[in-house]
């Protein structure tokens, strides 16, 4: 069913920190969050790695001393021992953290899964190769250089795009968050250049057609957040993720995107961040986040 579009004066709660009180809503007043360190970074575990039920193959893999089937091949071959003791059987399922895995009588790490939420500023890269791309221009690892393990950003946000990005080694995660079948939900305020017609809102709701030809699939939620003299700040929530969509959706609908900022990803928002800032998540957000695409 096509969202019905509707105006309201004030903005949501949970995008009113998305772009560090630049556009969009109206911030709160708040203490601004300080950027986490390497004393204060919370480092947890994927919910359920450590209850001590991880297949002994699955933890081979994440520890990158083969893909999960050669795993299995060297547990066949007897390569593989779990505390002293050589394990063949594949249904084997290990500790992470507490059992001792050795390959070739050599000790297998597995580095333990982080999380976090960043604020992206406007400016900034999306990039895990560095501090810096091949342009000089700073990437989002350079507001994390206190995290001491590689992580890398899920999915991506344009150059010139604000708002929530979370930072992971979780790869499970990151692929799940980000394939097209689990439609995990995001949302945006978007400044749309002019003023929207109803027609224009209703044609952003069911969907539009790109200048490729593709269709858009029908938005979460269209609703007007403000309107300026000349252009409109539209909060619209979307469950895919093409190519710079919404910014092909706003050209599609001739009402040019002049700003955008991702306020949430499912329920994870950024507030209390501003510009730049991180935080690690908790517990529970990392479990709602992995049970949005069915691996909680």
């Amino acid at each position: 069913m096509t969202p019905k579009p509707k105006k309201r004066k004030p903005a949501p709660k949970r995008g009113s920190s998305g772009g560090g009180g630049r556009g969009g809503a109206k911030p709160r007043k708040r203490t601004p969050a300080r950027r986490r360190g390497p004393s204060s970074v919370a480092s947890q575990p994927a919910p359920g790695a450590d209850a001590g039920n991880v297949r002994l193959q699955k933890v081979l893999a994440a520890a990158g001393v083969a893909s999960r089937r050669k795993a299995e091949q060297l547990m066949l071959d007897g390569h593989v021992c779990v505390n002293g003791r050589v394990v063949r059987e594949l249904g084997t399922r290990v500790h992470p953290v507490h059992d001792r895995v050795t390959v070739h009588g050599k000790p297998v790490s597995v580095e333990r899964k982080v999380y976090f939420v960043l604020n992206k500023p406007d400016g900034v890269v999306c990039s895990a190769e560095g501090v810096k791309d091949e342009r000089g221009r700073a990437t989002v690892l350079s507001l994390l250089r206190g995290v001491p393990e590689r992580i890398y950003p899920v999915g991506r946000l344009d150059f010139h795009t604000r708002g929530v990005l979370i930072m992971t080694n979780d790869g499970e995660l990151s692929a799940a968050l980000t394939h097209p079948r689990h439609e995990v939900s995001k949302t945006y305020h978007v400044k749309f250049q002019g003023k929207l017609s109803l027609a224009a809102l209703e044609a952003l709701g069911r969907g539009v057609t790109l200048e490729d030809g593709t269709i858009t699939k029908p938005a979460v939620e269209v609703s007007v957040v403000r309107e300026t003299e000349s252009n409109t700040w539209v909060q619209l929530t979307i469950r895919q993720g093409l190519y710079r969509q919404i910014r092909r959706m706003g050209e599609a609908i001739d009402h040019p995107v002049l700003k955008l900022i991702r306020v949430a990803i499912g329920g994870l928002t950024a507030d209390g961040l501003d510009d730049g800032e991180y935080r690690a998540l908790t517990v529970s957000e990392v479990y709602d986040l992995r049970s949005l695409c069915g691996l909680a």
